[in-house]
């Protein structure tokens, strides 16, 4: 369950927008503020940090194409194509503007969702995400940088090579979301039982694991995307979060080639922020919102 300040669960609902169906929650008043959840996680992933938001903002919690319990079609999985679901969404729940907090993969489609959206998207928060085109590839590569600074990414080419990763994920999804979420952060304690089983439930229906793979595959189609993107900086207040123990300062830098108001702040945490230090980063983005209103 995800809750309001009130305690109150987030009205739940489904729309089929662009070719698919998103699966969304909704809750609170005020300007509209859209979350977006990264890998391999789902919109549940939020549920400390609306209750936070709701009595200043109406908060839309969507799972993204082909995670949570949205569907999963059989393709679609570059970021433009994402964020146009997410356009389309805030446009069928009456949203004509509003803000945009993304983490992880969905920092990227929001991103994407901003650069295409610039009369609808207010602000940007861009927390703990490498950008397709602007170094996330580099952090692949098996270096001595990478390996020291536990930035080796290895899983991005396990999961770019086809079929195999299918077949041995197949029957071990426990064992990987567990891993990922416990060892991308500074306090794995934070994945709790109850997280761990409600991201396992989803990435083990049909086409869950199929779907996460599909949005890694669609990286260098990414790339391009925001290349093009950034031809035309972002003119919107963009916060670039990060945490010390993972990607850290690098959001910021990231978005300052992108985007030509960035404030950037750092966590001591790990990757997963919303669920790791969710009261600090409250903190951090409230004021923000406030100030772009």
């Amino acid at each position: 369950m995800i809750a309001d300040h009130r305690g109150d669960p987030l009205r739940t609902g489904r729309a089929t927008v662009n070719g698919t169906s998103l699966h969304y929650r909704t809750g609170g008043s005020g300007p509209a503020v859209v979350l977006l959840h990264g890998v391999p996680k789902t919109s549940y992933h939020w549920r400390h940090l609306v209750p936070g938001l709701t009595a200043q903002h109406t908060v839309v919690v969507p799972d993204l194409r082909g995670l949570g319990d949205s569907a999963r079609p059989a393709d679609g999985y570059d970021s433009a194509t994402m964020s146009e679901d997410v356009a389309a969404l805030m446009a069928h729940l009456g949203h004509g503007s509003y803000s945009v907090i993304g983490e992880d993969w969905g920092a990227v489609v929001g991103y994407q969702l901003a650069a295409r959206h610039r009369g609808e998207v207010t602000a940007l928060v861009f927390a703990e995400a490498f950008l397709p085109g602007f170094g996330f590839e580099e952090r692949a590569a098996l270096t001595p940088e990478n390996v020291s600074t536990g930035m080796h990414l290895w899983h991005l080419g396990f999961y770019f090579q086809p079929d195999v990763p299918e077949m041995l994920i197949a029957g071990h999804e426990r064992e990987l979301i567990t891993y990922m979420l416990k060892n991308e952060r500074s306090y794995p304690d934070t994945a709790t039982p109850e997280a761990v089983d409600e991201y396992v439930r989803c990435y083990s229906m049909p086409g869950g694991i199929r779907a996460m793979l599909a949005i890694y595959r669609a990286m260098l189609v990414d790339a391009e995307q925001n290349r093009q993107a950034a031809r035309q900086k972002l003119d919107i207040p963009v916060l670039a979060l990060g945490g010390s123990a993972f990607i850290g300062d690098r959001n910021e830098a990231q978005m300052l080639d992108v985007a030509h108001d960035v404030t950037g702040h750092v966590f001591d945490a790990g990757h997963d922020l919303a669920e790791e230090v969710p009261d600090e980063m409250a903190a951090v983005v409230v004021p923000f919102l406030a100030e772009v209103l």
